[in-house]
């Protein structure tokens, strides 16, 4: 059966994560009732959205077992880059109450940035602008999440 190997590792390793991640929330999902399509309960969409996150992974998993699959194996992680990613998040949600919605952002892209190979203080103060306007306009003015925009500082 030569149509059964692993010919993609990565495409196969990013659909078994999807799969594990949708399991996860399956189970999770299972402790709040599910109603009906026409009475959804708070299990109804996470459940849906498991299946849905199941099948792709699956769909993926077989495209990185055909025959006609690009062969790629893994590359080795970049920790480091994992690092300044998850340091960014962490600083986030440590800084949003002193430092408010745009200083925790801009703390945010800057150090995420450095996780970059292409990395250049242009690019990210760039990004910083952009996503901050994008976050601001969505988050603040257009759901009108409570959040604090300014450093408390100025309140």
């Amino acid at each position: 059966m030569k149509g059964l190997a692993i010919r993609n590792q990565r495409a196969f390793a990013c659909g078994a994560l999807f799969l594990a991640f949708a399991i996860f929330f399956f189970v999770t999902a299972l402790s709040y009732p599910a109603g009906t399509v026409a009475r959804m309960g708070p299990g109804y969409f996470p459940r849906l959205l498991a299946i849905v996150l199941a099948a792709i992974g699956l769909v993926v998993i077989l495209g990185a077992m055909k025959s006609s699959a690009e062969p790629q194996a893994l590359r080795k992680w970049d920790l480091k880059g994992l690092a300044w990613v998850t340091g960014s998040v962490v600083l986030f949600g440590a800084l949003l109450f002193p430092l408010g919605l745009i200083g925790a952002l801009f703390v945010l892209i800057m150090v995420s940035s450095r996780a970059s190979h292409e990395f250049t203080w242009i690019g990210a103060l760039t990004n910083a602008a952009v996503l901050i306007a994008l976050c601001l306009a969505v988050f603040v003015y257009g759901l009108g999440l409570q959040l604090p925009v300014w450093p408390s500082l100025f309140n």
